[in-house]
């Protein structure tokens, strides 16, 4: 039975995210990805016009999957310092729990230093820091918490979520003692909280 040509783009994007994550972009060809979808390279052709194409639709992917600007919304206009933390700790380790692949991506962009490393950091990394600066400029204006850089305070707090993400998912074990994602909120969002608290 022929795939249905949505079924078999979506296909084609599962099976280039899974590649791209596990051998980064250089390595990976037109028939690497047709072998692993069980299509013909002319086949991969008619629905995608280059490999560049594809990791472009592999980014689109992304973007859908972490659902980022619809949590955004959810959150613009919390008050409660500690409950703006918690959620955006939360919405990035339980993604990246579940999704392996997009961490492994992410790395693999930066480090092979691909051209498209800066849009992947910028859509996946960047967007986290530029929501909860513009938070943190808010929560200022609001009088509830202090003046800091917001921005360097935003980048050291969605780093330690990122870094943590890492250690849960990729680097799990390496350190010893593997702590769950709620350990890692309830310890470290607190301390943020006290520290820019008005």
């Amino acid at each position: 039975m022929k795939a249905v040509a949505g079924d078999r783009k979506a296909q084609i994007i599962r099976e280039a995210t899974c590649l791209f994550s596990r051998y980064g972009f250089d390595k990976v060809t037109i028939k690497l990805l047709a072998d692993a979808c069980g299509i013909t390279e002319p086949a991969l052709y008619r629905h995608y016009c280059s490999k560049g194409a594809i990791y472009d639709a592999v980014l689109d992917s992304i973007e859908e999957r972490l659902c980022s600007q619809e949590f955004f919304e959810q959150v613009s206009e919390e008050q409660n310092l500690e409950v703006l933390l918690t959620s955006i700790a939360r919405h990035v380790l339980d993604f990246f729990t579940v999704n392996h692949d997009i961490y492994r991506l992410l790395l693999f962009s930066a480090l092979g230093d691909h051209a498209k490393a800066k849009h992947v950091y910028q859509m996946i990394y960047g967007s986290y820091v530029r929501f909860l600066a513009s938070q943190f400029d808010r929560l200022y204006r609001q009088n509830i918490i202090i003046k800091k850089n917001n921005e360097i305070t935003a980048r050291c707090f969605i780093g330690m979520v990122f870094d943590c993400a890492l250690n849960i998912t990729l680097w799990k074990g390496f350190q010893g003692k593997a702590f769950e994602p709620h350990e890692v909120i309830a310890n470290n969002v607190p301390i943020y909280v006290r520290g820019l608290q008005a």
